[in-house]
């Protein structure tokens, strides 16, 4: 190959590669459809060309002449090289700002804070009876299932009708870059379990704080869902929780530390719950010492302890201040079943863990004949099969089971001794973001005396979220 012959193809391939540095992103598509990265490798694939026909153009020819030939390439090369990598940065800084510009969208920014605003709007139509006495107008327990004040020993009721909007929510996050880290906050308000206007003719609801708390790192400061509840595991019900009476359900001030391996420890609001003799409930509102959680996460299961210190001071307890240990494990997680199904499950056990059961179904202690407190042993759990009929429609069907050990020549006959629940749903999504659910659930209390009560209720529901 002659020397102006070399320099031809040199400049040919200059040119080239110096059309296709002026392509970059790598996404973006030259006129024939080719990304940047396509045309770099043809450009490649023809150096190779290029190489064999000057091998055999060279075969004959002096040693400095194939050593130039070999230089070409070599320039030719890199030069694909160094215009691959600037196509491969300016592709990932086209990312970054695309994450960046999505935020935007999913939010607003007040200096470098970025907020986002979301949460949903509820309606619940319920009806629901039960076997062992009516349930008051302005009772909880109408809204949502609160397994403690399912009525027992009393006259069945008829079917009454409820329907209410207290469900819906509203969360405000904001996020601000500090170094290689992001500080974040969170603030959550609902209408449930609050005071408000009458049912004649406003039906309006103060709102109440369900979780406020900083992130960090690995840090969490603030309310929210203990570190001994796996909210992942939660089933997906029509009713608020579905499964109360075998689930860990409890939102409470905190400081949390959660590793990168998974592990997370923290100390957690101490409060003791105390019956009494006649079956009453005792809040001291006088603890010592946080409860202390430790819990592992790996692959949908979490494993979660707990160790607390149930406290009563003198003011309380007839013969002086006592205090004795609470402690408990809860197992929970998801199960893929298939390629949309999955089967989610909670199991725990321990003494002393009344008040993170099922909404409290029962104390943490008794009072034993000395004035000293006698933990109370607890028992609960659920399972909960989601099947997902088609991309709109899924169902779920579920059951919970909880059970205490009651020191009845302590607390006598009234509190309770187990609790079951179960139900089946269906819920349709016409649109994205728009849910309409259709739920039956049957629920059954019995106390340590032996009387007992069911509760039955049909709850339709429309929900937006945004």
């Amino acid at each position: 190959m002659s020397k102006r012959a070399k320099v031809v193809w040199k400049t040919i391939f200059s040119a080239a590669l110096m059309a296709g540095s002026a392509l970059v992103p790598a996404a973006v598509h030259a006129q024939d459809g080719a990304t940047v990265e396509e045309r770099l490798d043809r450009l490649e694939a023809m150096i190779g060309r290029l190489e064999a026909r000057m091998d055999a153009a060279d075969a004959s020819g002096t040693a400095a002449a194939s050593a130039e030939n070999v230089a070409i390439a070599q320039e030719m090369r890199a030069a694909v090289a160094e215009t691959r990598a600037a196509a491969q940065q300016q592709d990932r800084i086209e990312t970054r700002l695309a994450a960046v510009e999505e935020k935007d969208a999913q939010g607003f920014r007040v200096g470098q804070t970025q907020f986002t605003l979301g949460g949903y709007v509820k309606l619940d139509a319920i009806s629901q009876r039960t076997s062992g006495g009516q349930v008051p107008g302005d009772s909880i327990n109408r809204d949502f299932l609160i397994p403690s004040l399912i009525p027992v020993g009393g006259d069945p009721s008829g079917w009454d009708t409820h329907f209410h909007a207290r469900q819906s929510r509203v969360i405000l996050k904001g996020e601000t870059p500090v170094g290689d880290k992001t500080l974040g906050g969170l603030l959550e308000l609902d209408f449930l379990v609050t005071d408000g206007g009458d049912q004649r003719v406003s039906n309006s609801y103060l709102p109440r704080m369900r979780q406020a708390y900083i992130t960090y790192g690995g840090w969490t400061f603030g309310q929210a869902w203990s570190t001994f509840q796996n909210v992942a595991a939660l089933p997906d019900s029509v009713d608020f929780v579905g499964t109360m009476p075998g689930t860990v359900f409890n939102r409470q001030a905190m400081i949390r530390y959660r590793t990168n391996s998974g592990i997370s420890i923290a100390v957690e609001q101490p409060e003791t719950t105390i019956t009494n003799e006649t079956g009453g409930r005792i809040l001291p509102s006088d603890d010592q010492m946080p409860d202390l959680v430790l819990r592992y996460d790996r692959g949908g299961f979490a494993v979660a302890g707990i160790l607390r210190q149930l406290h009563a001071s003198g003011r309380i307890l007839p013969q002086g201040g006592d205090s004795a240990f609470g402690y408990g494990v809860s197992v929970s997680g998801r199960i893929a079943l298939g390629e949309r199904d999955d089967l989610r499950v909670m199991a725990t056990a321990g003494e002393g863990l009344g008040r993170y059961i099922g909404a409290n179904i029962v104390n943490d202690a008794a009072i034993d004949a000395n004035g000293n407190l006698d933990p109370i042993p607890t028992y609960a759990g659920f399972a909960a099969f989601r099947h997902v009929w088609s991309e709109r429609l899924h169902s779920t069907i579920a059951g919970s089971y909880f059970k205490a050990d009651n020191p009845v020549d302590l607390t006598g006959t009234s509190p309770t001794d187990n609790v079951w629940n179960a139900l089946a749903n269906i819920i349709y999504s016409p649109v994205p973001k728009l849910d309409l659910g259709l739920e039956y659930m049957y629920a059954e209390r019995e106390n340590e005396g032996g009387a007992s009560g069911n509760l039955q209720k049909i709850q339709a529901s429309a929900k937006y979220s945004f």
